[in-house]
């Protein structure tokens, strides 16, 4: 990644909101660490490394050493910065000590869900048990769990969902391997804290984005930059009329690290940025609007459709998470705005 001047002032704002004491000298293992989410996520702490001598030390797992390499370009070779081999559905063998653990690692592209929807459904349950073995025998602090706005399923009602709904999921279509894999992950975290007391957390993201998505990111609003960064109208394969709970990448970082710090055991939170719940077409709207362009319709093939999220409304209410002290600083506009901005940069 090319990092700009821009992008660091986010870094600053988002460090000033947050109080990382806790993690000052200790270790976070971090599973998908170079994606859209935690991507911005390890840049807020390696500059409180660099700003606050915070001395953390950053294990990243993935697949290849060049995936976090070429992510983190300008701390890449610091030595608070390492890369662990690691593939969520492969047993774990560290041989370091973490205090803190954050699993974000999942297939998080709609289209992989249709090609891949065995892996993307262990890669949750089966990835999850592995660390949070791992979390038993090193004693870790605690766990955060990355699940999604899709455990909640399917409802008639318009209003923003709270942590206690839950809906409609079609548990024999394919396609709900992602939710199914989310939800028994999170009734996972529940049973590790009472039969092992492992303190785990977990958060709901809504609908992120940003311009830390990597180039291969399937979901819509990826695309939607791409589009209009390249000189192309935004063209959507459906009335774009389904509710979406939107949240800046940066702002979903921070949310991470106050439910990280703060967030009661064995309980979930919402990410939602109260300003920008908002269907998918206006988003689509942003885009294009931010940069001369216009949204253009076209009907979706059928294997289109089956990747297509099975919610009309998964927009989230995030009064539990506020009350931890966190808020959003970035409208869709402003979001859209610095998202475009710093995938010019990039690409």
């Amino acid at each position: 990644m090319n990092y700009c001047e821009s992008y660091d002032e986010e870094l600053k704002t988002a460090l000033s909101d947050l109080d990382l004491h806790a993690l000052h000298q200790k270790n976070i293992l971090i599973t998908g660490g170079s994606g859209l989410i935690l991507s911005a996520l390890v840049d807020i702490l390696c500059y409180a490394n660099q700003t606050q001598n915070a001395g953390i030390q950053i294990y990243l797992a993935a697949r290849t050493e060049a995936e976090i390499s070429e992510r983190f370009t300008r701390d890449w070779g610091n030595s608070y910065l390492h890369y662990v081999s690691y593939d969520a559905l492969k047993p774990v063998n560290f041989d370091f000590h973490a205090d803190y653990i954050i699993h974000g690692a999942s297939n998080a592209h709609p289209a992989a869900y249709l090609t891949e929807p065995v892996e993307t459904l262990l890669a949750n349950v089966t990835g999850l048990k592995e660390l949070l073995d791992y979390a038993v025998r090193e004693a870790s602090s605690r766990v955060l769990y990355i699940s999604s706005s899709e455990v909640y399923g399917r409802k008639e009602e318009a209003r923003p969902f709270l942590e206690n709904d839950y809906g409609f999921v079609d548990l024999l279509n394919p396609r709900a391997c992602y939710p199914s894999g989310k939800r028994a992950s999170e009734t996972l975290c529940a049973a590790y804290y009472q039969e092992y007391h492992t303190e785990t957390v977990i958060v709901r993201p809504g609908h992120i984005y940003g311009g830390t998505a990597t180039p291969t990111d399937s979901r819509a609003t990826a695309q939607f930059s791409r589009d209009v960064i390249a000189g192309r109208d935004i063209l959507m394969k459906s009335a774009g009329t389904q509710l979406r709970s939107y949240c800046y990448c940066m702002d979903c970082a921070t949310a991470i690290l106050t439910v990280l710090l703060k967030g009661k055991p064995a309980e979930a939170y919402n990410i939602s940025n109260r300003d920008s719940i908002v269907s998918i077409r206006q988003m689509a709207e942003y885009f294009a609007q931010a940069a001369g362009k216009k949204v253009i319709f076209e009907k979706a093939s059928d294997s289109e459709q089956k990747s297509f999220n099975l919610m009309d409304n998964s927009s989230l209410n995030a009064e539990k998470l506020e009350s931890l002290g966190w808020k959003a600083r970035y409208s869709a506009p402003e979001g859209v705005q610095h998202t475009i901005a710093l995938m010019e940069v990039n690409l």
